[in-house]
């Protein structure tokens, strides 16, 4: 209301001082200083009320309008200078990569090589502490089945010396040599002490 009652002012003083000069102009003219008057003064009153809607217009209406665009542009141009940034910054990553890539293939290479030597020298050792432990499996059992040998040995061996003794002892053994052996028994046990 306060801007709409300034812009009333602001308008109708200037109207009234055209329209006083143009009815100073009509009457040193000549004619009907009425109706040149009138009609100027309309086409006076309508053209500072075309002028004052402008000045309202272009006053309060557009500059929040044209504020809001600029806003917005300048909005989309802070966007834009930060995906401007964002973008060289990839690419100067990208890049340095780049440049670093053939390093890091040969650092690649160089780790590998040394990965799998590192490899084979790990299975070249588990390969000769596996064999190493089947040697020691082999000897064990091999030692195991000597012994068992022997000892079969050993037995066949007694089973034999108790068998030809045997033998040698029925041919040796007759009733005469029987008797002898029972009464030299008996006479020892005779001689002990209870």
């Amino acid at each position: 209301m306060k801007y709409s009652l300034k812009i009333l002012r602001g308008t109708l003083a200037p109207a009234l001082i055209l329209a006083s000069a143009m009815a100073v102009r009509a009457a040193g003219e000549g004619g009907n200083p009425a109706e040149q008057t009138t009609g100027t003064m309309f086409k006076w009153v309508h053209f500072v009320i075309l002028a004052a809607v402008a000045y309202w217009l272009f006053r309060k209406v557009l500059p929040p309008v044209f504020r809001h665009k600029a806003d917005n542009i300048s909005a989309a141009i802070n966007k834009a200078t930060v995906a401007k940034a964002d973008a060289e910054r990839q690419l100067k990553e990208a890049e340095a990569k780049l440049t670093r890539l053939e390093e890091e293939v040969a650092q690649f290479r160089t780790q590998a090589k040394t990965e799998a030597a590192a490899e084979l020298e790990r299975l070249r050792a588990m390969t000769k502490l596996d064999a190493e432990r089947i040697t020691l499996a082999a000897k064990a059992e091999i030692e195991a089945a000597e012994r068992a040998a022997r000892v079969e040995l050993k037995a066949l061996a007694a089973k034999l010396a108790v068998d030809r003794a045997e033998s040698i002892v029925a041919k040796e053994l007759t009733p005469a040599v029987q008797e002898a052996m029972l009464n030299q028994f008996v006479q020892n046990l005779q001689e002990r002490p209870n």
